[in-house]
């Protein structure tokens, strides 16, 4: 069956009743465009298996399986429907640093924020980096899971953590698959922005040292955000997430995470980006990883050193280093062998990590250190 405008339309109004109203509500919305769409275009039934006719088989329900492909979006981490309870201040314990909530709003809306301050920072001008935490996650839960917290009190950083809302996405995905969302001073991506300049208001950031990351679909945020917003920030960081417009609705979205993902030129500068996926992520394909280094403005006498590794008693690995003749790192493509799809290298009191691997938490924050806007 084709897809045409009509039913995509219909795909889209699925979309928002799977994360918004739960998956009943979505299928029923899918039963209904197929019909419409069969009526117009009429389509051979699937095949069944020789020697199937008369046994108990299932029918074939072509709603269950996009229905499949929608909850998917929304358990890039786990079952949005079944998730786990998160835990809470926990990100917080023994360290001296606040953990403070706070929230911000636009005309695009309203999301709350969680921000680490550490016990060292004392109104010097100090780096920020904004944690996008992915599907089913909150900020408590990433930062716990990240150990970033820990580490900004070594790095002498504060770290904000946007929350996504669960009005907004049902399983609380950063929309990055929406065009509306890819917008500068649009959308999701404005909401993100304005909370990084309300913490640069409220303290003393140096603004030359403003970072982004993020994880599955807050992974793909960050790289939106690192493309339209390169005055904001200085370096991106992804883990297991998928380049700047990848997608651009429900269909696109599903091949993307598949690696079929459309190619696409972006004007304009390239910041430095420290990219990290599993070779065995099943959820978001590493091609995407391979994307998000290979789509970047390359310097022409870019130097590649390939470095393996090899976590005692966990996963091996391929660290890729991309160099500028003046010797500055531009880019790091962390291949982890083994991996499936979770933060490598995080604490096990968080949802979706990988204790076994590298820790990207360290790696990001020493990439962040060596860039500059």
């Amino acid at each position: 069956m084709t897809l045409n405008n009509r039913l995509l339309a219909q795909m889209r109004a699925a979309t928002r009743s799977l994360f918004r109203r739960g998956p009943s509500v979505a299928r029923a919305v899918i039963h209904e465009s197929i019909k419409s769409a069969s009526a117009l275009h009429p389509a051979a039934k699937p095949a069944m298996p020789h020697d199937h006719a008369a046994s108990n088989q299932p029918s074939y329900d072509p709603a269950s399986d996009m229905l499949a492909d929608l909850s998917r979006l929304g358990q890039a981490e786990g079952n949005p429907f079944n998730a786990p309870p998160l835990s809470g201040g926990a990100a917080a314990i023994g360290l001296p640093g606040r953990f403070i909530d706070a929230a911000y709003t636009n005309e695009a809306g309203t999301r709350d924020y969680k921000l680490y301050i550490p016990g060292s920072y004392t109104g010097q001008a100090s780096p920020l980096l904004v944690m996008l935490h992915g599907c089913t996650q909150n900020p408590d839960d990433f930062a716990l899971g990240t150990g970033m917290n820990a580490l900004a009190e070594a790095w002498h950083c504060l770290v904000v953590y946007p929350a996504q809302s669960k009005g907004a996405n049902h399983a609380r995905c950063w929309n990055w698959f929406n065009a509306v969302d890819q917008q500068h001073g649009q959308g999701e991506p404005s909401i993100i922005a304005g909370i990084t300049q309300e913490v640069m208001a409220r303290h003393v950031i140096d603004p030359d040292r403003v970072y982004v990351a993020g994880l599955s679909a807050g992974g793909a945020m960050a790289a939106i955000m690192g493309t339209q917003y390169p005055d904001l920030y200085a370096a991106v960081g992804v883990h297991s997430g998928l380049p700047f417009a990848a997608a651009h609705d429900l269909p696109s979205a599903v091949a993307a995470m598949k690696g079929d993902f459309r190619r696409r030129h972006v004007p304009g500068r390239a910041l430095p980006i420290i990219v990290f996926h599993g070779d065995r992520d099943t959820t978001v394909h590493p091609a995407n990883g391979d994307a998000l280094i290979e789509r970047r403005c390359r310097h022409p006498l870019e130097a590649v050193a390939v470095e393996p590794g090899q976590v005692p008693d966990g996963h091996a690995y391929t660290r890729t280093v991309h160099s500028r003749p003046d010797g500055s790192v531009h880019a790091e493509h962390w291949l982890v062998h083994g991996a499936g799809h979770a933060w490598s290298g995080g604490d096990a009191r968080g949802s979706y990590t990988d204790g076994k691997g590298p820790s990207a938490s360290q790696a990001m924050m020493q990439f962040f250190r060596t860039a500059r806007r």
